[in-house]
């Protein structure tokens, strides 16, 4: 759990980036203190006060938003009739340079988790001037295969759980993209379709994440909101391989020279292989990867905490 007592944000606002799109964003901790902003993970779940308490707030600025169609952000993707074609990872890179610029810092750490290290090492990568140092917890790239080991391969490990998950689809479908084919049913005109697909997909969600003693279920789920626009973003993400050419943040991890980063994963998290953060690191020079034994998804709250210490 975070050490650091709860605080509330001193800064809050909603940044116009375009698009018709309006970003919810929030500054806690000290004005005057290094900048880090954090990118949440799903995508489409937004950011969470908690998080908060990882940074001392003594040393740290910290800069949260929620992305595109995601937590107090408008349009949220909850809404009947939303259009998510201007939500793509080149959207949100753009986004984070606006934010920064509106903020007016130079640099800023980058703490990212889940999807959030995709979208952290993409902005990294073509920003590398803007980025003082990483920090990813459970690492992900987003590629194809990562997406199919998701929704596909990983019904090896939980073969009942996957059986309900492939039969929330048309049978002519399950062969094929599942995210693809999840993300039709989650815009259908039908209201019960919808529902019945955002609950499957959380579902799913939830069961290949519970690989640790002590996870409990997202609460977030039970919201009929929430769990509908969380299922529609991570689908429109994951039909898309994240809108990226396949393999190309590994590709292009050589951009990241110079930029301190700590790779946090745990040893049984199945949703993102420890795999993915040990080929970065060997493609990322001066990166460290740590590796926390009988730590699931999301890892723990002290490797977290020790890895931002690095960069007080």
């Amino acid at each position: 759990m975070p050490v650091h007592p709860p605080i509330e944000p001193y800064q809050t606002g909603m940044l116009d980036v375009g698009d018709r799109h309006r970003l919810y964003w929030e500054v806690s901790g000290n004005p005057a203190g290094r900048p880090v902003v954090v990118l949440h993970g799903g995508p489409g779940s937004g950011s969470r006060p908690g998080w908060r308490q990882w940074f001392d707030p003594e040393v740290f600025r910290i800069v949260q938003l929620d992305q595109r169609n995601s937590g107090r952000s408008v349009p949220h993707a909850s809404e009947p009739e939303v259009d998510l074609s201007t939500n793509t990872t080149a959207h949100l890179i753009a986004d984070l340079e606006q934010l920064r610029e509106h903020l007016e810092i130079d640099r800023w750490l980058i703490l990212g988790l889940s999807w959030g290290t995709t979208l952290g090492l993409a902005y990294a990568e073509q920003h590398p001037d803007r980025v003082a140092g990483m920090v990813l917890i459970s690492v992900t790239t987003t590629t194809h295969a990562e997406v199919d080991w998701l929704t596909r391969a990983m019904g090896r490990v939980f073969p009942e759980a996957w059986e309900r998950f492939c039969d929330g689809v048309p049978e002519g479908e399950r062969d094929g993209n599942l995210a693809a084919a999840y993300s039709r049913l989650l815009h259908d005109a039908d209201p019960e379709v919808r529902d019945r697909a955002a609950r499957a997909w959380c579902e799913w969600e939830d069961t290949h994440v519970a690989t640790h003693p002590g996870h409990r279920p997202h609460r977030g789920f039970e919201d009929p909101a929430f769990r509908l626009a969380f299922a529609r973003v991570v689908t429109h993400y994951f039909a898309n391989a994240a809108f990226l050419d396949d393999g190309a943040l590994l590709r292009d991890a050589g951009r990241l020279a110079g930029i301190p980063g700590v790779l946090v994963t745990g040893r049984l998290d199945i949703s993102g292989p420890a795999d993915t953060a040990w080929h970065l690191h060997r493609a990322w020079p001066g990166s460290e990867l740590w590796i926390v034994e009988g730590s699931g998804h999301g890892a723990t709250g002290e490797a977290i905490e020790a890895a931002i210490e690095r960069f007080r």
